[in-house]
């Protein structure tokens, strides 16, 4: 039996976010597959990434609905002080300073829809609006096994 837990929601203001990593782009059936490919890879390769701010968290970005080409897909990314020396196959995403709505998440990586829709109920009875062309974000605390995941989710509100 796979447990689903979803903590308190609240909400929290972040500063910009300098993101060091890969760029996810596959159909829409294949980021529960690929997402975790990707974050693997970047944890396998994280020493070749430079002034990393802490090693044990990932982030994944991404935007709801754009219209922008170079704004589809999914990042999984580490944090970093400032971009040096980026290997050539990985991609670099600030995120500006932004106001989300957030909720942690323990669970598996494909029931994490229903976290959200949770989060996405208590900021329709909270009167905030959701910001869908902004960067949202997911901060992996653990990612190894997609059948149990921990991850915070950081749903951009205006």
């Amino acid at each position: 039996m796979t447990e689903i837990t979803i903590q308190n929601k609240t909400m929290k203001e972040l500063g910009e976010l300098k993101l060091v990593g890969f760029r996810v782009l596959c159909s829409d059936d294949q980021y529960i597959n690929e997402i975790p490919k990707a974050s693997l890879r970047l944890s396998e390769r994280i020493n070749e990434i430079k002034q990393v701010v802490n090693p044990s968290l990932q982030f994944g970005a991404f935007v709801v609905e754009s219209g922008i080409e170079e704004e589809d897909g999914y990042w999984v990314c580490v944090e970093v002080k400032e971009y040096e020396d980026i290997p050539s196959d990985m991609v670099t995403l600030t995120v500006p300073p932004q106001r989300y709505a957030v909720s942690r998440y323990k669970g598996a990586n494909y029931k994490i829809i229903d976290a959200y829709n949770d989060l996405h109920l208590w900021i329709e009875e909270n009167k905030y609006i959701r910001l869908k062309d902004k960067w949202h974000v997911e901060k992996f605390c653990s990612w190894k096994d997609p059948g149990n995941v921990d991850v915070e989710l950081l749903d951009t509100i205006e």
